[in-house]
């Protein structure tokens, strides 16, 4: 069977990363597995149509991917190819799976989406194409129509799935289980990905080879739900690929692919510290060390004791961020982070004693902030002092606590998903006396007080990449110190290629 993946344009401002979708790599690689003939059609990377894209390759099944500011897009991306080929599209990702807020059935119920997949989709997505597949080999009538026939109970019993039948109605099926065996997952496919086309995984800070630059997923899940986090939506079981397994695609990755630089993608990595230690004693053992490697999205500060961190750094850990979210331990309490500023501080002084680079995410604008609580966020960076210090405006994405508390309590100023594109400047939200001009004002302080202090600006100089990305570097303190109007140019280009 033919199957295409599609990643739809992603409106970002310049200057932000553009690596290849893990989710898609993964449905990928279980495609391939099935014996499936699979191409991936990123549209940040591509330069062909998506409707030239399908009129070519004449895929028997499409899968589309789609995150809250990306939704309308991966909508327009099947519009788009339900008219010039007539083929079932199955819709994922984190936006439609938000069922408390029936955003599964906001896209099930587009007349150009046949099938929603509602949190993992690997395990779904086989057994979606094993009935597609049955359907075209033993029906006369292939066409969409007759495979969503209410009358032929096809989806009546696949999990994680809410579907629409050629008359109109939508069902919602049960939850499917999450992947309790990740080890039995293949490896990601990044052979189908034009690997050449892409930014490294922190190009603001590190000037590698794009198409040398890879992400791995050693584990899945976190057990932790703070109320700003749209990753609530995912299941809350944690599950972990063993040490060998993660190994294994290490080797490949290094050795076969040639990578000079890894990420690791878990939400929650160092939840097990027995497991990170035999995985870097494994990647000492196997001379795997020389590539240096980095936790993208951060690990737990409670558990980032000095022994374990220290042996990290010998199996080639470069860099690791830690969540503080904000200085104030009153607007702490409030998140469920279950953590304290000790702890945070503990955390950042293991990591610098043993030599390895730090990122911090903060929060400026949480339910509840005032200027002052705001600041304490600035200080507390200042005073932990890391490599880097992401702040970002709360977002208050649906499913997670935080948007149902700003509905009851506050105002969205989104009116639009696309409103929630990341980068922009913009508060998305207005709550008590905390209004949007103090939230943006805040954020631009945020930046100037940490970055534009002695000791960072020495730092950045001294290193050989801040030179190399010097053109980069300019045009994103510029954007992010000073107040500027939001570039409309890629979203009028976007909007043209279809009303939804």
């Amino acid at each position: 069977m033919r199957v295409a993946l599609i990643n739809p344009r992603f409106r970002l401002p310049i200057d932000t990363r553009t690596t290849p979708h893990l989710g898609l790599a993964y449905l990928g690689a279980v495609s391939k597995q099935r014996g499936d003939t699979v191409r991936i059609f990123d549209a940040d990377v591509e330069d062909q149509p998506v409707q030239d894209f399908v009129l070519e390759f004449k895929p028997d099944l499409v899968g589309i991917t789609a995150n809250t500011p990306q939704v309308k897009q991966a909508w327009r991306t099947a519009k788009a190819i339900k008219e010039v080929w007539d083929v079932p599209i199955v819709i994922g990702g984190p936006h439609p799976s938000v069922t408390s807020e029936g955003l599964d059935f906001e896209s099930a119920e587009r007349p150009y989406i046949d099938i929603v997949v509602r949190g993992e989709g690997e395990a779904v997505w086989l057994e979606i194409s094993k009935r597609v597949e049955d359907f075209k080999r033993h029906s006369e009538d292939k066409s969409t129509r007759a495979l969503m026939d209410p009358e032929r109970h096809i989806w009546d019993d696949v999990l994680g799935i809410t579907y629409k039948t050629s008359d109109g109605q939508v069902y919602r099926n049960m939850d499917a289980k999450p992947i309790a065996d990740l080890d039995s997952l293949p490896w990601p496919a990044y052979d189908l990905f034009k690997m050449d086309r892409y930014t490294n995984l922190q190009p603001a800070t590190d000037h590698v080879d794009g198409a040398r630059s890879f992400s791995i997923l050693t584990s899945r899940g976190c057990p932790y739900r703070c109320t700003f986090c749209s990753q609530s939506i995912m299941p809350i079981k944690w599950r972990a690929r063993t040490p060998e397994n993660v190994i294994e695609e290490w080797r490949h990755l290094v050795r076969d692919l040639g990578a000079q630089e890894i990420g690791v993608l878990d939400d929650s990595a160092n939840i097990r510290k027995d497991r990170l230690y035999r995985l870097a004693d494994l990647l000492i053992a196997e001379g795997l060390n020389h590539v240096p490697w980095i936790f993208v999205n951060g690990i737990r500060a409670n558990l980032a004791e000095k022994p374990l961190m220290a042996k990290l750094k010998q199996a080639g850990l470069k860099r690791t961020a830690f969540g503080v979210e904000t200085g104030n331990p009153e607007i702490m309490k409030t998140i469920d982070k279950n953590i304290d500023h000790d702890t945070i501080r503990q955390a950042f002084k293991n990591c610098k004693e043993v030599g390895l680079e730090t990122i911090g995410f903060f929060i400026i604008g949480l339910p509840g902030e005032t200027r002052e609580t705001m600041q304490d966020t600035i200080n507390f960076a200042i005073e932990l002092d890391p490599l880097i210090a992401n702040f970002s405006m709360m977002t208050p994405y649906p499913g997670t606590k935080v948007y149902e508390i700003v509905k009851r309590q506050g105002r969205l100023l989104v009116t639009d998903w696309e409103d929630y594109v990341f980068f922009e400047q913009k508060a998305r939200y207005e709550m008590g006396e905390m209004t949007a001009e103090l939230v943006e004002e805040m954020y631009r302080r945020a930046y100037r007080q940490f970055y534009l202090r002695p000791g960072p600006i020495l730092r950045r100089v001294k290193t050989k990449d801040f030179w190399l990305n010097l053109p980069r570097n300019l045009r994103i303190a510029r954007r992010t110190f000073f107040k500027k109007a939001e570039k409309t140019e890629l979203r009028r280009a976007i909007e043209a290629q279809g009303s939804i």
